[in-house]
């Protein structure tokens, strides 16, 4: 039996007059990518924040190893180069420039930002910036990505492009993900699990596994097998608002 490298049990978070996570339990395996999803506002981002460190748990066990974390937005900045950005938070570990450097210039093909090292961010598509922003992530060397939603914000051919590049990468480097993201297709695209979180306060009700073989092209999407997971996850979701419902009518 493997120990995880992520362990979260009975965990609750509150903020003053909003409960927001009601005794989560999740474990994640090293290697296993791992995706989140739940309504909008139910406590994704702040599982995510304890995850990394930046927030306490009320109550339960958080264990994780140091974390890298990825926001939302790819918060590049503009006065920075793209190699500059990449190497930030490095620099702020206490790397020196040059090690950082030679560190995230060997990523740079990787990432298929080969050639834009000096490029500033408004040089660069969306998708781009965001390989740069995940380029950031991944250089940290840490056991663990959080990516918050990392597509969330690219339009639909880009967004797909990304996915498949996502894939063929995590592949190859077989990185710990856990991954926020309101797509539900886009979760089993990529995810060995998918774990369902009921609206705020926040439960898992479900953790699905995703038994697909790997590689996933894109034409994964079509078969009846990748509509049955689709299928159940709505049913999950649907349920964990009934749930929810019935919760708030015994108060």
């Amino acid at each position: 039996m493997t120990t995880p490298v992520v362990d979260l049990r009975s965990v609750i978070k509150s903020y003053p007059g909003t409960p927001v996570l009601d005794g989560i339990d999740l474990a994640v395996d090293e290697g296993q990518f791992v995706s989140v999803i739940g309504p909008s506002g139910c406590g994704k981002s702040t599982l995510f924040a304890l995850l990394a460190g930046l927030e306490p748990a009320d109550s339960g066990t958080v264990l994780t190893p140091r974390c890298a974390y990825m926001p939302q937005k790819d918060l590049l900045f503009p006065w920075r180069s793209i190699l500059g950005n990449t190497t930030l938070g490095l620099e702020v570990q206490g790397v020196s420039r040059s090690d950082a450097e030679a560190r995230a210039r060997a990523l740079f093909p990787v990432f298929g930002l080969d050639g834009v090292e000096d490029s500033s961010p408004a040089a660069l598509s969306g998708g781009m910036r965001q390989r740069a922003a995940l380029l950031r992530t991944v250089v940290q060397d840490r056991d663990v990505l959080l990516l918050d939603e990392p597509f969330g914000a690219l339009d639909s051919l880009t967004r797909t492009s990304m996915q498949d590049w996502l894939q063929e990468v995590w592949q190859q480097y077989r990185w710990t993900v856990l991954m926020i993201t309101h797509d539900i297709r886009e979760a089993v695209l990529l995810s060995d699990r998918v774990v369902v979180l009921s609206p705020r306060p926040a439960r898992v009700v479900a953790d699905l596994t995703i038994d697909l073989p790997r590689p996933r092209p894109v034409e994964t999407t079509t078969t009846p097998e990748f509509a049955a997971y689709e299928r159940r996850l709505l049913e999950a979701l649907h349920l964990g608002r009934s749930s929810d419902t019935r919760r708030r009518g015994t108060r």
